[in-house]
């Protein structure tokens, strides 16, 4: 059944049309990602479904009902809001059907209340909203979501306006979560989350029933959360029903084949153009002159046997991201060596050291990825060792002959206030202006687009500019923070073949996993106590010893759980005396633990009591008394168990 419907959408920027005749239909349960450069519309699109804005032309139909959650790049909160208030927020259906439930509370109390009946009846309908809305299980759902994008309990009530840009989109992203729509609409969702967020959001999404439409530069995500694709290119969207990988695999194959349909046809309007060109003054010209008028119809798209008929359009090619990085200058064999360094910062005189490691090497040639959570020290060990910052301890040594190469994710290389160009020209004057310009161009700066402010650029716009100052530089030891950000799919690609061609070394902190598997050879694992292990292979290889352990572990623990239900039996088998102690531990126990219900009883009337009353203070020192009542009885409870297995009963 299709929840959503779309037919012939169009947009208009004013003179400049983003996309048109943009179709499609949407099935309840599809998960669809979004795909295409930057700038092609994709965003676009998504607001238009999120019913954020209108389309110029066309029409878009949604199923009676629909709910739909869009969560945007950039997130926005009120000043005063916290985690907690926002996660409840998010269940305010539930919360109006428990206040409701606590005013039909009262009157369920007196059964002498001429509204009784109709109370309780009233009451039956909404438990069970409750319960098939997820009502008993809300808080569990809000502790997964908020643990699993990765916030402390301490930030649950801190105000979110004292996050940081990643957390209040990872904080926007938990709440799209509970909110949990018909449709949820994500917009780069995989941006400011470390790996193990993202495992978790894969995992979620993979599970969750609900539609999804996901727009994404991560590929691996793309694959591990979609079974259909829809690129968005030159205006047009084209829709797969496919995972992103295999998409790929289709759209290759569909762009050879145009590109050979394509060949043939112009060779036969070739033919034409020369029968024409050689008779049409001849004794046959009678025919060529109707081979002329065929000629342009079919040009034109139309022909007198089929009707309309649309030439095949040769394949549009994108300008793609041109440019090497290479050196001349060959370092020693130890490019790096990091000997008792620990690295971390200083504020208000009180230090934190973030990692604290023994010895590491980086050798010539290797192309080395470190991973780890957002946090715990990467970016820092890359500035230590690029002299931004000071060694808390230890030391490091650059190799003979090394020369660094600085990539940082802040782009906090450029100058703002200048244009594309004289920021080129800042960094090697010799150039001159014509030479920069062509470089830029590799770099897809055209025209004017040299004479943009280095302030005024996208941030994928500001990772080529800071990328051509790479290359400037000619290291032969590069070291790379988050190259991939703000880059397309098409950028990274693009990037990963430059980075396999460079023949250099390497040392790049990284989120994505596809590229990682890409150019790594090791990886330099961030552990919780802030050491390094060294892990050789890329993380595809890391994630099946992984696995293998995991798999391990399992066996391991059925195997363990097998042994102890074979010695039950033969302990059931050849019973040893049971003390005469044990039994009667068991039967003080069970009388202690029937003791301790009847007072429980006794504690639900009176809670019930003080809540008719709307005593709060009551209903507060009995709900510390039942609580603390509760866990008496789970001690107890699981004390029995132990003595029960042991005496036999």
């Amino acid at each position: 059944m299709s929840v959503l419907i779309a037919n012939n959408l169009g947009k208009w920027f004013g003179a400049e049309q983003i996309f048109e005749a943009v179709s499609f239909q949407v099935a309840r349960g599809d998960k669809i990602a979004l795909v295409g450069v930057n700038g092609a519309g994709k965003s676009t699109l998504m607001k238009i479904i999120a019913g954020i804005d209108s389309s110029s032309e066309g029409s878009l139909h949604r199923s009676r009902g629909l709910r739909v959650t869009y969560q945007a790049q950039e997130a926005t909160f009120a000043a005063d809001s916290t985690l907690e208030r926002e996660a409840h927020a998010a269940f305010a259906a539930l919360s109006s059907i428990e206040d409701e439930m606590r005013q039909l509370e009262v009157t369920i109390a007196n059964p002498d209340d001429p509204q009784w009946e109709q109370a309780m009846e009233r009451y039956g309908e909404l438990q069970h909203r409750y319960e098939h809305a997820g009502g008993y299980e809300k808080e569990h759902r809000i502790t997964r979501t908020i643990q699993g994008l990765g916030f402390t309990d301490a930030q649950w009530t801190q105000p979110i306006a004292q996050f940081s840009g990643g957390q209040r989109t990872r904080a926007a992203l938990a709440i799209a979560l509970l909110g949990d729509p018909d449709i949820l609409l994500l917009d780069e969702p995989t941006n400011h989350l470390d790996m193990a967020a993202l495992e978790w959001l894969e995992e979620f999404l993979r599970d969750w029933d609900g539609t999804l439409i996901v727009i994404s530069h991560d590929r691996y995500f793309l694959d591990r959360v979609s079974n259909r694709t829809w690129e968005m290119e030159w205006g047009r969207l084209q829709d797969y029903a496919a995972s992103y990988s295999k998409y790929q695999t289709i759209k290759a194959e569909r762009m050879e084949r145009l590109a050979k349909e394509f060949e043939a046809q112009q060779q036969q309007i070739a033919k034409t153009e020369e029968f024409i060109r050689r008779f049409k003054a001849g004794v046959r010209a009678r025919e060529a002159k109707g081979r002329e008028r065929r000629l342009n119809r079919f040009k034109e798209g139309w022909n007198s046997i089929h009707g309309h008929v649309k030439a095949i359009e040769g394949p549009q090619r994108r300008k793609e991201l041109k440019f090497a990085l290479q050196t001349n200058l060959r370092s020693g064999d130890v490019v790096l060596a990091l000997d008792q360094l620990g690295v971390g910062y200083t504020n208000n005189g009180q230090t934190t050291t973030l990692l604290q490691f023994d010895e590491l090497y980086v050798m010539r040639g290797e192309r080395v990825a470190l991973l780890g959570p957002n946090g715990s020290g990467k970016s820092t060990l890359l500035k230590t060792v690029v002299d931004q910052l000071k060694p808390l301890a230890g030391s490091f040594e650059v190799g003979a002959n090394v020369q660094l190469g600085y990539y940082a994710q802040g782009h906090e290389g450029l100058e703002f206030s200048n244009t594309i160009l004289d920021e080129v020209l800042r960094h090697n004057p010799q150039m001159g202006e014509t030479r920069a310009r062509t470089m830029l161009g590799n770099f897809l700066f055209t025209s004017d687009d040299v004479f943009k402010q280095i302030r005024d650029l996208s941030g994928g716009e500001r990772s080529r500019v800071a990328l051509s100052q790479l290359m400037l530089n000619g290291g032969n030891f590069l070291m790379l923070d988050e190259p991939t950000n703000h880059l397309d799919i098409q950028a990274r690609e693009a990037l990963e073949g430059v980075l396999n061609d460079f023949n250099g070394t390497l040392l790049f902190v990284s989120h994505d996993r596809y590229f990682i598997d890409a150019v790594a050879d090791t990886l330099w694992l961030v552990n919780d106590d802030g050491s390094i292990t060294r892990f050789p292979g890329n993380y595809s290889a890391l994630a099946a010893q992984r696995e293998n352990e995991r798999r391990a572990a399992e066996a391991a623990a059925l195997e363990a759980k097998r042994a102890a239900e074979r010695q039950t039996k033969a302990n059931k088998a050849n019973p040893t005396p049971v003390p005469a102690s044990a039994k009667r531990q068991l039967q003080n126990l069970e009388r202690e633990i029937a003791s301790l219900e009847q007072r429980k009883a006794a504690l639900d009337a009176e809670i019930m009591q003080a809540s008719i009353k709307q005593d709060s203070r009551k209903i507060g020192e009995l709900g510390t008394q039942y609580a603390a009542l509760e866990n008496q009885l789970s001690d107890y409870y699981t004390r029995w168990e132990q003595l029960a297995e042991e005496v036999g009963a």
